[in-house]
């Protein structure tokens, strides 16, 4: 199952981007023998300042067609890390060939984008600035992964 993450804003060289490629290339590594990846990162940029809406207009459109959608929502389900590698496992074992993340910008998602989500994901009640919600992201990703194959990456 392929896996995109589709966020608004660009990430700027430095440490967030750094760690976001070594989690994608990690997960690539590690996800091939378990049916998961390749993870792509795809960034959108509303330059003419049209919200919410247009951000979900340039997400929408960055989706892979018929993706299964998961937004990340402070108002999502909250898993622990094995939860959320089985709940990954699941989402690949349904025969869907596309999962997609979606990660709005600084006002969150628009409410027709969320809407559209088969699932919400939430990281606590904390709001986490969208750039490190990406690093995040890719690393429980690239834990799932570990927690999937038995390595001992994951200790609780």
């Amino acid at each position: 199952m392929k896996v995109t993450i589709c966020a608004v804003g660009r990430m700027r060289s430095g440490p967030e981007a750094d760690l976001v490629r070594d989690y994608i290339t990690r997960f690539d590594r590690a996800g091939r023998p378990l049916g998961l990846g390749p993870l792509s990162l795809v960034e959108v940029e509303d330059r003419k300042g049209g919200g919410q809406s247009a951000e979900a207009a340039l997400l929408a459109r960055a989706l892979p067609q018929g993706a299964r959608l998961c937004a990340l929502d402070e108002r999502g389900e909250r898993f622990d890390s094995p939860g959320l590698a089985a709940q990954l496992a699941r989402w690949r074992d349904d025969g869907r060939g596309d999962l997609a993340f979606v990660i709005g910008g600084a006002d969150g998602l628009a409410p027709d984008l969320r809407a559209r989500a088969d699932a919400m994901l939430s990281f606590g009640a904390m709001v986490w600035p969208h750039m490190l919600a990406r690093v995040m992201l890719t690393e429980q990703l690239y834990r799932a992964t570990q927690i999937l194959a038995g390595t001992p990456y994951h200790r609780a």
